[in-house]
């Protein structure tokens, strides 16, 4: 059964480089069909190539996204709560 999905165009900014050892570097990316104040997300700046091995994004890259539904939405339900009377 295939996924709904949804592929968006977006470039990397920025690489954000960590302000400790411990902590990742991170890639800014802006995301060109999102509203004003979601455009931007940031990720890990670590991914795994076609062939296992390990890569990195770059400043100005022109990246895709792709948004997919794993199921589908369930009704509300709408249940009653009982409390007790004080």
């Amino acid at each position: 059964m295939k996924r709904a999905h949804k592929t968006l165009r977006a470039k990397v900014r920025k690489i954000i480089r960590p302000a400790y050892p411990t902590q990742p570097e991170k890639a800014e990316i802006s995301i060109d069909e999102a509203d004003d104040l979601y455009r931007e997300i940031r990720i890990e700046n670590r991914l795994m190539g076609e062939k296992g091995k390990e890569a990195r994004l770059k400043q100005g890259a022109e990246v895709e996204v792709q948004i997919e539904a794993i199921r589908k939405p369930q009704e509300a339900r709408h249940e009653i709560a009982k409390l007790p009377i004080l």
